[in-house]
């Protein structure tokens, strides 16, 4: 072979591998298009930033309460403490949960964000189930002892509560209020008063008039049976009073 043979060769393969890689011009325009789409994605950031945070687009204008009845949706409002507006991105949902549920009547909260320009306030209040009369007003007590509301009147359908020291750190009070929340809905419904001198000493005082020596609050379902049972035949003896104290010896007088 030829020396001018092997030239030629090794002409073509130095030129094909030069051309193994991408042209000069095209791999510059490959790195332009990759910054070009850099620079568009930091400004749509940059855009979607101010809008969150800078603009006045996405702030709050307006805080909804859900779920108060009674107590004023104002009032909440109030204790949430919300700026009208701050962006809504930033706003502290924790410290505002935080801050309703010291409202009294409030037992449970959520703060939600309805955008672009909302915050829902969601309440879930206590439900009272006695009342305690103490110097001319009626105080309205939740299952856990806790004062919901009060006012100069009775309220209704409420069963008045007389302990020793109404309140949640009461043991009196808590074993009355778990004796009135395990009543049947018929018995419940019929109840006027509950005494409790001490925390085994529960009893009731149906509308009746009859009177019911519960005891403890344990066996609630036996006892709420031999009330229903007992209680029109008693009258009709005259009897006034029941002792399901202790459900195995039952006595009337």
């Amino acid at each position: 072979m030829t020396e001018a043979g092997i030239d030629r060769r090794s002409g073509t393969a130095a030129r094909r591998e030069r051309g193994a890689g991408s042209p000069p011009g095209r791999r510059g325009g490959g790195r332009w298009r990759a910054l070009f789409v850099l620079l568009l994605a930091a400004a749509v950031l940059g855009a979607a930033s101010w809008a969150l945070l800078g603009s006045r687009l996405l702030v709050v204008r307006h805080v909804r309460v859900v779920g108060a009845h009674l107590a004023p949706q104002d009032r909440i409002a109030a204790a949430a403490g919300i700026r009208l507006g701050v962006p809504m991105v930033r706003l502290d949902t924790g410290a505002v949960r935080d801050r309703v549920r010291k409202v009294r009547e409030v037992r449970g909260v959520e703060v939600e964000r309805a955008w672009p320009d909302t915050v829902r306030i969601v309440v879930r209040e206590r439900v009272p189930v006695v009342a305690v009369q103490r110097g001319g007003r009626y105080y309205r007590l939740d299952a856990e002892g806790v004062t919901v509301a009060d006012g100069a009147a009775p309220p209704a359908g409420l069963p008045l509560l007389t302990a020793t020291a109404p309140g949640p750190g009461d043991p009196g009070t808590l074993a009355a209020l778990k004796v009135v929340g395990d009543l049947p809905d018929g018995l419940r419904r019929r109840l006027a008063e509950v005494t409790v001198p001490s925390p085994e000493s529960v009893t009731l005082r149906l509308k009746s008039g009859l009177t019911v020596v519960w005891g403890a609050p344990e066996r609630t379902a036996e006892k709420a049976r031999l009330v229903d049972g007992l209680e029109h035949t008693t009258a009709g003896r005259g009897a006034r009073t029941i002792d399901v104290s202790s459900p195995d010896v039952v006595t009337t007088s």
